[in-house]
């Protein structure tokens, strides 16, 4: 009797598949699709933001090709629940326009090829070798730009009949596969659920990678290895591009998506990072969407929000064009230059210390993440409001955190939203000593701003738990307005002036 290996299973996976009608969506009426584009924006970010480390992940994906037009990855802990995800979207007013095309089911698992001790002797298994097999069973969606997915399967022929192997002979042809695909480290992530039972082929393999060719490159490859050369059968093959859900409305317009404000180049240099939520709040009547963006820096005090007139798309060649402009007159401003930060910021006109108990519940979740940097509460001098931050290493958790910020207490829209440079976040840390100066000297440059035109509003935000971390949230009619500013004498002396009394340096976030 041939041994087959033992497997540990964890969260089951669907890769669901759908076609656009494209001539019933241009046929209909404007308001039926924006009312469509919303009730789809609103699930997708409601199961993106179900993202903790006991709730499973989700994530949409642009198929290239004709076989499909979306695809929807979600991880769940239970087939309930991605039954109920599924059904789901079938009430929204969107699918009335879509068709699934496939799906797929199954559940990941770690098997005894690649983890023996794992099963044979778990008390003698390395903590950190433990924990790495753990997380395998409770993926996350990577925030890499691209996606293939296909189904596998092992043959059962003559002489090339996978199942008569040995587990001796067939745990080393899995110990030589494994090692071959260990060379992609870094470059190419995988999840590896099995179907056996549940789809019509034994696994679906889900790669994730920023550069398209190394997806190519480590699937020829494997071609040669003998597990997949002689035992290999391989189903349909799916390739796609991750896209945020507040992109849908660009994507059914026939636009790029990620949208260029969205960091297109897959590598997370001045990303921006877009939540869609309704709030009764928001500027221009209720249930008007509210975005909420980050840009990127070295450091770990970095962020802003966008709330554009235009629906908000940071351009990212003009954010590096003023940047340009900044430096010729020896601004820093914030460009990166190591490792990215990504942050979300809301606005709360919610009572500080209510807002803070329910901010401190949300972090005590984040803190198991390792992307998570810092989740924080500023108060403002001049306004009633108050701002959340969240700063992570990683667009995409930072995506995941707005979801659960955007139902924090009294969420709100900056005023003065429909302002044409959206708004303008720099952060300052001071030695200690030098606080008390530079607040004083924010308010005398804040006597000189209230009578600059082109400005609409500026406030000083201090952490609730730290009064030597602040931000300053300044708003602007134009982006000439602003540089009209930034090249005054008044902003070089406090430039000069802050040398000698921030702790580090400060970063200035644009976002249009």
């Amino acid at each position: 009797m041939v041994d087959a290996p033992p497997t540990d299973e964890g969260w089951f996976a669907l890769h669901d598949f759908y076609t656009v009608d494209w001539d019933a969506w241009r046929s209909a009426p404007e308001r039926d699709r924006e009312a469509a584009l919303s009730d789809a924006e609103s699930f997708l970010a409601h199961r993106e933001a179900l993202a903790r480390d006991d709730e499973g992940d989700s994530a949409v994906f642009a198929v290239t090709g004709h076989k499909a037009d979306l695809m929807f990855v979600h991880f769940r802990e239970s087939l309930d629940a991605l039954d109920r995800i599924e059904r789901s979207f079938e009430q929204t007013a969107f699918a009335a326009y879509t068709e699934q095309a496939h799906s797929y089911v199954s559940v990941v698992e770690v098997s005894g090829y690649t983890a023996p001790d794992y099963f044979e002797d778990p008390a003698s298994v390395d903590e950190g070798v433990r924990q790495y097999f753990d997380s395998k069973l409770t993926p996350e969606v990577p925030g890499d730009t691209y996606v293939s997915f296909y189904p596998m399967s092992k043959k059962r022929e003559a002489g090339q009949n996978w199942y008569d192997l040995p587990l001796e002979e067939r745990a080393e042809l899995m110990d030589a596969h494994g090692d071959l695909g260990k060379q992609y480290a870094g470059k190419v992530s995988q999840v590896i659920a099995s179907s056996v039972g549940l789809d019509d082929w034994e696994w679906g393999v889900t790669l994730f990678a920023d550069d398209l060719t190394d997806i190519k490159d480590i699937v020829y490859e494997m071609r040669f290895d003998e597990v997949s050369a002689k035992y290999g059968e391989f189903g349909e093959f799916y390739v796609g591009r991750r896209f945020p859900p507040s992109d849908l409305p660009a994507y059914m317009a026939g636009e790029e998506v990620p949208t260029p404000g969205d960091g297109g180049d897959g590598h997370h240099v001045e990303e921006d990072i877009h939540h869609h939520a309704e709030s009764e709040h928001a500027h221009g009547g209720g249930g008007e969407a509210h975005r909420h963006a980050a840009d990127s820096g070295e450091g770990s005090h970095h962020g802003g929000d966008r709330h554009g007139g235009d629906g908000g798309h940071h351009d990212g060649d003009e954010s590096g064009d003023l940047r340009g402009e900044l430096a010729d007159l020896d601004i820093y401003a914030g460009q990166p230059h190591g490792e990215d930060v990504h942050a979300t910021v809301l606005y709360s006109e919610a009572d500080t210390d209510d807002l803070f108990e329910e901010v401190s519940g949300l972090r005590g979740n984040f803190g198991h993440y390792g992307t998570h940097v810092k989740t924080a509460v500023y108060e403002g001098r001049q306004t009633d409001r108050c701002a959340v931050v969240s700063i992570w290493e990683t667009a995409s958790a930072a995506d995941t955190a707005a979801g659960f910020l955007s139902d924090l207490p009294g969420i709100v829209e900056r005023a003065g939203e429909e302002s044409g440079f959206g708004t303008m976040g720099m952060f300052y840390e001071t030695k200690p000593e030098h606080t008390a100066d530079f607040v004083e000297k924010f308010d005398s440059v804040a006597d000189v701003l209230a009578d600059t035109d082109g400005h609409v509003e500026t406030d000083l935000m201090v952490n609730v738990e730290n009064d030597d971390d602040m931000f300053i949230a300044s708003q602007w009619r134009s982006k000439d307005d602003a540089m009209s500013f930034f090249r005054s004498d008044d902003f070089s002396d406090t430039v000069d002036w802050g040398r000698d009394v921030l702790a580090d340096r400060p970063r200035h976030v644009f976002l249009q």
